[in-house]
């Protein structure tokens, strides 16, 4: 029997996959699609549920987004969320506008009133922070609709329609800031929608197997494996699908970190595949030789990977698919859909046009890293390998800032696993989501013994994230700083200082390129 579903449709808000995330946390399988759905199209995914994102439009102006018409006459439970709020007000006979005064525009953490005799309010606190980003003011509550929630300076923050099942808040339950809303659409979903809660990443597993099964057929798959969390996941979840149809080929494209080449070998022993291991260092590094700009670096490193794969392809004999492990955080970044183009991703915008594959497949991508790891363990992948520090598809390519060369990327092999060991040793790995050491362009002038040096300068970086798509720099103890700046000028030819990045994810990104 198939999951029970939930729609999310997205009219260009940031927090589309992160309201993704909790459905599926409440145990909910949720797809994320535009706002374009036609009607039939709705009515084929069959949702017992809508959730409507927020947005930056405002619903008044001629051009905004809006949803299919009729929508609202399926009977289905919709949700709307700040501007998916503003929607249900504006098309059910209320009235939006932008709001004149000060006392009803709102941003940021707001003390918040709810009316819990409100099935979305159910059980909850009667007062308590939400997180507002609004400018456009609910100046009419439709008819029929009733106020369930209000703020000191805004007196509609939410409004529903019990019988029709139609709820709007112009808060962000999703975001952490808001307290009780993981709550609120724990609601949603069981108390208004009926939801079982039918959905686990087990069941994801076992429905992602089917699907390759049936999408590659007798065909052969050709796999990217790059020694990371998300291509190891992914070649073990092809593993359990179609076995000896199944190559991998692990480039050691001279990009990695220290011993990884044969870790990644070591994991994959208990499964029946054709893991096939290829030296390739010098031919990345002869492409790479002289180019500084990252995203330059990025395009040639998706690119050569590609004709890698061509060509082992070719020796392998008829290949009709590649399989990749893009998640969902990568497409974002890469600027797909309504997103801004933060920077391209190998697996994605780096893509070249030609690719001498049928069709690629990426199984993990609507998953975040923390439901790739969960996949990994459901697949009996090693915990070491499913905990591994994420690590870009470019490598060490984008962690040496500047031109690459061996020297230099032996230099931060070696910086990165003292920094990795020592974060070990001090039992601080759990703590930390992801970190890393990062070869600078600056060298800086210092003292060893009695002689003047001028060497290179490593930072080093280290966030704490729920999803990635926003992170906070770590707050690792200044003795454990101290062993690891210690070692690593004194273990390591041609650094001389060591930095740590105290700034988080926005305004920076997690890598440094």
């Amino acid at each position: 029997m198939e999951n029970q579903k939930i729609l999310i449709l997205n009219f260009g808000g940031q927090y589309d996959q992160l309201i993704a995330r909790r459905v599926r946390e409440c145990n909910v399988y949720c797809e994320v699609r535009p706002y374009t759905m036609t009607i039939g199209e709705i009515q084929e995914f069959n949702p017992i549920g809508i959730i409507f994102t927020g947005g930056p439009d405002s619903v008044y102006k001629e051009d905004s987004y809006r949803p299919a018409m009729g929508i609202f006459e399926l009977g289905i439970p919709i949700l709307g969320i700040c501007y998916g709020c503003q929607l249900l007000a504006h098309y059910l006979g209320g009235s939006v506008t932008a709001a004149k005064e000060e006392n009803v525009r709102e941003y940021g953490k707001t003390l918040t009133f709810y009316d819990t005799s409100s099935l979305l309010f159910d059980g909850l606190a009667e007062e308590g922070i939400s997180w507002m980003s609004h400018g456009d003011y609910m100046e009419k509550v439709p008819e029929g609709f009733q106020l369930t929630a209000h703020s000191e300076r805004c007196p509609n923050v939410a409004i529903c329609h019990e019988e029709r099942k139609l709820y709007g808040v112009q808060f962000h339950p999703e975001v952490n800031h808001t307290e009780n809303g993981i709550a609120m659409i724990h609601n949603f979903l069981y108390k208004i929608c009926g939801a079982a809660g039918d959905w686990t990443m087990e069941d994801y597993m076992y429905r992602c197997i089917e699907e390759i099964r049936s999408k590659v057929g007798s065909g052969q798959v050709l796999l990217a494996l790059s020694g990371g969390v998300d291509s190891s996941v992914c070649a073990a979840l092809f593993a359990e699908a179609v076995g000896s149809k199944l190559t991998c080929v692990f480039v050691d494209h001279g990009l990695l970190r220290k011993r990884e080449g044969d870790e990644v070998e070591d994991a994959f022993k208990k499964w029946d595949i054709n893991l096939i291991r290829i030296n390739a260092e010098k031919r990345f590094l002869g492409k790479l030789a002289g180019i500084t700009d990252p995203e330059e670096k990025r395009k040639i490193i998706g690119e050569e990977f590609i004709r890698v794969f061509e060509e082992e392809g070719k020796k392998i004999g008829k290949t009709d698919f590649l399989a990749q492990g893009t998640i969902y955080p990568d497409v974002i970044e890469s600027g797909k859909g309504n997103a801004e183009t933060i920077k391209s991703h190998h697996n994605v915008g780096g893509l070249p046009d030609f690719v001498d594959f049928k069709e690629i497949i990426e199984p993990l991508r609507l998953l975040f890293k923390d439901e790739v790891r969960e996949l990994g363990r459901q697949l009996g992948l090693p915990e070491y390998m499913v905990m591994r520090q994420p690590f870009p598809g470019p490598g060490l390519a984008i962690r040496v800032i500047g031109e690459i060369t061996e020297e230099k990327l032996d230099i931060l092999r070696e910086a990165d696993c003292i920094f990795r060991e020592e974060i070990a040793k001090a039992k601080l790995d759990t703590q930390m989501n992801q970190y890393f050491a990062v070869l600078t362009n600056m060298k800086s002038v210092g003292v060893m013994g009695d002689g003047r040096t001028y060497d290179w300068a490593v930072a080093l970086r280290s966030v704490t994230t729920e999803d990635f798509m926003t992170a906070d720099w770590s707050r690792i103890p200044y003795d454990v700083l101290d062993r690891i700046s210690s070692r690593i000028v004194n273990e390591v030819s041609h650094v001389n200082r060591v930095l740590y990045d105290i700034t988080s994810k926005p305004p920076s990104t997690v890598e440094f390129e």
